[in-house]
Order: structure tokens, then C-alpha cells, then sequence
């Protein structure tokens, strides 16, 4: 055996149980730490018969991409040009209570749109007996709209703007902040695409 062959079977075999099922347990926890902080998924584009849609699981990752995206408009490479921008996310594990009242839920989803530079014109809120709310800020660009499952821990909220003058990452931010979920998942929806529009 060559001995360029016999380093690569040394080194082989010292590497081998470092990444197996049996190495130390410090080495697992710094592996996924190293890869918790170095591997992070962009948002996924698909384009399908008219429609684009842009979707991700991982809060921050989506939040820094949603901080970029401010336009509504979008003019980057493998997105068409639209009217306007529909966020759909999901809320999962939140706090119950705060999921549970009207004046709760209201006053979060009036200060989303606050925070976002979102130009409120009516809004309205209502809650179920015995659990749940449902309601919406009607905003000059759009809407925000809301209904919770407090019961789940759970809400689905839809952020629909346009132009570029709503910052819908901090509607984000209000909405972590005020329902605390364990976890989140966002698709946007491009609405009104260029060439739909124009048929």
C-alpha cells in the first residue's frame, strides 16, 4: 500500500467515530451548533400557471428577507413584477390568553400596522364564545386580517400590502412580541403578477 494511501486510511479512520452515532457528545453539540449558525435556508421562490409564492420556515431567515422586501413590487431575479404582496403566517405554540380576547388581539394586529408604516382607515374585531377571535385592519394599502385558536395555541394571520411604503417585517416583529409563538411559518403570495394583469 502507498503511502499517500495509508495517511488517507489514518485519517479516515481517526475522523470516522468524531461524526458517527458513538462520538462524544461535545462534539455533537458543537457540530450543531456550527451548523445551527452557518446554514440557514433562503426562502424558497416557485413560480406555478400564474402565481409566485415564496415560502420558509425559519423566523429569522424569512424576517431579514422580509426586511429586504420592502417594495412590494418585487424586481429581483426569478420574480415577476406584481400589484401587491399577500404574507400568510402561521403561529404556532403562542400564549393562549393572549390569543384569547378581543382587546388583545385587536390592539396587537391595530399595532402591527402601526409599527409597519401601514396606513389604518377602519378595523374590526370579534370574539367567539367560548374561545377564539377574528378581525381585521383595514389599511389604505390593504389589509391585515387575524383568527386565533387559543385553545391550539395557534393563529393564522394574513398581511396583504402594496407600494412600497409598509415595512411588513416590523407587523412581524409586533406579532412575535405580543403572541410569543414557539414557531412560525410564512408563504408570501405575489398578487396581480405583471403579465396577469395585462392580459
Amino acid at each position: 500500500m502507498s503511502t499517500s494511501l495509508l495517511i488517507i486510511s489514518a485519517a479516515f479512520a481517526a475522523v470516522v467515530p468524531l461524526v458517527g452515532p458513538s462520538r462524544p457528545s461535545w462534539i455533537r453539540r458543537l457540530c450543531e451548533r456550527f451548523a445551527r449558525k452557518n446554514v440557514s435556508v433562503p426562502p424558497a421562490i416557485t413560480n406555478e400557471a400564474g402565481w409566485t409564492f415564496i415560502h420558509c420556515e425559519d423566523a429569522e431567515t424569512f424576517r431579514e428577507w422580509l426586511g429586504r422586501d420592502e417594495e412590494g413590487m418585487p424586481h429581483k431575479p426569478g420574480e415577476e413584477p406584481s400589484l401587491g404582496s399577500h404574507l400568510l403566517v402561521e403561529l404556532y405554540g403562542c400564549e393562549p390568553l393572549s390569543l384569547k380576547f378581543e382587546d388583545h388581539v385587536g390592539r396587537t394586529m391595530r399595532e402591527a400596522a402601526d409599527e409597519s408604516d401601514a396606513t389604518v382607515v377602519a378595523e374590526s374585531f370579534h370574539e367567539f364564545k367560548p374561545y377564539g377571535v377574528s378581525g381585521a385592519v383595514i389599511i389604505q394599502e390593504s389589509h391585515y386580517t387575524i383568527h386565533t385558536w387559543p385553545e391550539h395555541g395557534y393563529a393564522a394571520v394574513d398581511l396583504f400590502y402594496c407600494g412600497g411604503a409598509v415595512h411588513v417585517h416590523k407587523a412581524i416583529d409586533v406579532l412575535m412580541a405580543r403572541f410569543k409563538p414557539k414557531r412560525m411559518k410564512f408563504l408570501v403570495v405575489r398578487r396581480g403578477l405583471e403579465s396577469e394583469v395585462a392580459r
